[in-house]
């Protein structure tokens, strides 16, 4: 931006936005062997959190994704399962994220709880969830839901609001609350296997602590500490 008067209400200044972070830190002597272990303490905290209004939505993440040349995007998600294995969310495969993984299977995630000064940056591959695992997941779904996937062709242009409201009431007139409505054969989940997944907890005068897991070749761990 040119020649634009600067904002003189420093509430609204960006470079004068700042935030002591909390002086509690995370040291390795209190991670879990495994990574998924410690990504369930730190999923719970801020899942209690959320009980109590501070934190909205813990389960959401950024996804990053690039296409076969490189060029990056990236969107909020809602993870919906988490194990050993990795971490999992649904969509739509012929969405924008749904093409980038068919061609460049490498994502990055990004759960950002900052009420707690707390962040976890996972990177790994993705891989489709089996179908019978999508269709367990789509039939836990609220009825609407269901139907939005039918009715939204994700990251399409459209012409207008109305035609994605015409879908929607088309579909909500051909299956009625009480109509099984089946699994769209363009849907269903992502399994993201980690590679690396970094704890970061935000400290005093930007001096954060830093604990990234790394996997080896033979399943287990190893743990770095990075300077903020």
């Amino acid at each position: 931006m040119t020649d634009r008067e600067p904002l003189l209400d420093p509430v609204l200044d960006p470079s004068a936005m700042r935030k002591q972070y909390r002086a509690e830190g995370l040291s390795e002597q209190d991670l879990a062997t495994h990574p998924m272990d410690q990504f369930a303490r730190w999923f719970e905290d801020a899942a209690r959190a959320a009980l109590h209004g501070t934190i909205y939505e813990p389960n959401a993440m950024i996804v990053s994704t690039a296409d076969a040349t490189g060029r990056p995007s990236a969107r909020t998600v809602l993870m919906k399962q988490y194990d050993t294995d990795g971490f999992v969310f649904f969509t739509n495969y012929d969405s924008l994220k749904g093409r980038d993984l068919a061609q460049n299977p490498h994502v990055a995630l990004l759960f950002p709880w900052h009420p707690l000064a707390r962040q976890v940056i996972v990177t790994g591959t993705a891989h489709r969830t089996g179908r019978d695992e999508t269709a367990a997941y789509f039939r836990t779904r609220p009825h609407g839901s269901q139907l939005g996937a039918w009715a939204s062709a994700q990251s399409k242009v459209i012409a207008s609001r109305t035609e994605l409201d015409t879908a929607y009431a088309d579909l909500e007139a051909r299956y009625p609350e009480d109509e099984q409505v089946p699994v769209p054969p363009h849907w269903g989940g992502f399994r993201i296997a980690p590679e690396m997944i970094e704890f970061w907890q935000g400290r005093e005068n930007r001096l954060h602590d830093r604990l990234r897991y790394t996997a080896r070749p033979d399943g287990t761990w190893t743990v770095e500490r990075l300077s903020p």
